[in-house]
């Protein structure tokens, strides 16, 4: 950092200090270097290699007026802000591009304001942990139906800024079917509070306007969720060894295009199978189902699926015990302690495990792009030989398609501040250009962020000019999370394709 930019970042934090307390404003050197980055980067974040500038502060308003008083000044004096609710971001989200930047974190916005069962919703801060609401929620006999990996650590405006989902998803839906209403802030300090109600044709849905909007646009500050009512003793699980990932897609298909909803619904190839049902799987691959809500319903799902795998029992090697299913589901969650045991082991070892890319297609393209990727990374990856593991699954279903979750860990031979360059952005360009190709979509739930920016435009096409032009209106002075989702030639050189 230069002297200049030194004595721009002082005059940032004295002001900001005046503008809210000496408390709210965080400047700790540990602490801005984990905030420099998301877990896209944990590989270098755990070697201490991050190249990437810290930001000037991590500010925590109290109050959205709060949230609306940072915005302004920095709008003013054009400062880069990065919106953080949860920190569990993977695909570079959270990470800083920009000098002097400020991340705004809600952990002061933690209040669940209401729970009303009888209209069936809850309204809560965006800086609400999504297991203290979902624990509130369960105690009274509801649920909030969205279960993401990252639940005992992820907080409800992250949620819903980067339109995530669950894995109860295929009953439940994604976050943006729960979101009833909420209140945002935007750049120049305006207030929005979008009402809650069941429905309405009052125009275009504005609440895409927030969700979804990774903090490009605007700052989440509270949430009203739809809640449903919580069943877990009527669950069902089901498990099957299959020929191959088709089978299991075909599986999930007939269930899905019948009418009927189960809540998670999977099919894995082999060798992501051996990752995670090592101790059953005998290198086939998975099919897993699980059955959820009022007992009647449970019955006729699990006959749907009963008759569904029935007319792909040609694909069926055999019946996993749903009690090794079950047992399997109620562990599947990541705490804080298993992401620090993660970075700890990337310390001790140059080895990267869990690394994936998520796209969706329709029911036909699904296998076609799957297999195109499998052959492409084999054939074209340089570094393919240092892969220790290649696989996917599919783990979100709708009437019209799927999702699929690419899954690749390697062995690290690079430096690591140059191992995403080297070995991740090779292989997910690989996913990208296929996924695109037959008309999918590259990001089904973890976002753009910034390393799928450059491939924006293509996503969406000539509706990038709709996309374009909100950004126009609402951050005129491009202050929101500079480099996500709208494509930065200068971010995408220096840190993406790291030309210097």
């Amino acid at each position: 950092m230069s002297v200049a930019q030194q004595a721009k970042k002082k005059e940032i934090v004295d002001d900001l200090i005046d503008l809210l307390s000496a408390e709210q404003v965080n400047t700790n050197e540990e602490d801005l270097y984990e905030a420099s980055v998301d877990r896209y980067k944990k590989f270098a974040y755990a070697r201490n290699a991050v190249d990437v500038p810290k930001p000037a502060a991590i500010v925590y308003p109290n109050s959205s007026e709060e949230v609306s008083s940072i915005l302004e000044f920095c709008n003013q004096q054009k400062i880069n802000v990065i919106p953080r609710s949860g920190d569990t971001s993977t695909e570079g989200g959270l990470e800083n591009w920009k000098e002097n930047t400020i991340i705004i974190d809600a952990e002061n916005l933690d209040k669940i304001v209401d729970i009303n069962t009888y209209n069936m919703e809850a309204k809560v801060q965006a800086g609400v942990p999504l297991e203290e609401l979902e624990n509130a929620l369960r105690e009274k006999g509801f649920t909030t139906g969205h279960s993401p990996q990252s639940k005992p650590v992820a907080k409800m405006g992250g949620l819903v800024a980067t339109r995530s989902i669950g894995q109860l998803s295929t009953l439940y839906g994604g976050i943006e079917d729960m979101v009833i209403g909420l209140e945002c802030v935007f750049p120049d300090g305006h207030i929005a509070n979008i009402k809650n109600v069941p429905r309405r044709a009052g125009g275009p849905d504005i609440r895409h306007i927030a969700i979804g909007n990774e903090g490009t646009l605007c700052y989440i500050t509270e949430v009203t969720v739809k809640i449903f009512k919580y069943y877990p003793d009527n669950n069902k699980f089901y498990g099957y060894l299959t020929e191959d990932i088709e089978t299991g897609i075909k599986v999930l298909r007939e269930v899905m295009v019948n009418g009927y909803r189960p809540s998670v619904a999977r099919a894995y190839s082999e060798e992501d199978a051996n990752q995670h049902f090592y101790h059953f799987s005998k290198d086939k691959c998975v099919l897993i189902l699980m059955a959820e809500g009022p007992e009647n319903i449970v019955e006729a799902t699990g006959e749907a699926i009963e008759e569904a795998v029935e007319k792909f029992s040609d694909g069926i090697i055999e019946e996993v015990d749903s009690e090794l299913i079950e047992n399997w589901f109620n562990n599947l969650n990541w705490s804080q302690q298993d992401i620090d045991d993660e970075y700890e082991g990337m310390i001790e070892n140059d080895s990267h495990t869990g690394f994936t890319t998520e796209i969706s297609a329709n029911w036909e393209t699904i296998p076609v792009i799957y297999n195109n990727v499998m052959r492409r990374i084999k054939e074209e990856f340089p570094r393919a030989h240092e892969l220790t593991l290649l696989g996917g699954h599919s783990s979100h279903s709708y009437i019209n398609g799927t999702n699929l979750y690419f899954v690749y860990n390697y062995e690290i031979n690079c430096a690591p501040e140059d191992e995403l360059r080297v070995y991740h952005h090779p292989i997910h360009k690989i996913i990208v250009e296929e996924t695109l190709k037959q008309g999918g979509s590259m990001c089904h739930h973890h976002g753009i962020g910034k390393y799928r920016s450059e491939w924006t435009k293509e996503e969406h096409g000539s509706a990038y000019y709709m996309l374009e032009k909100l950004k126009e209106v609402f951050d005129p002075n491009d202050i929101m999370n500079y480099g996500s989702i709208f494509p930065k030639e200068d971010g995408i050189k220096k840190y993406i394709n790291k030309e210097k």
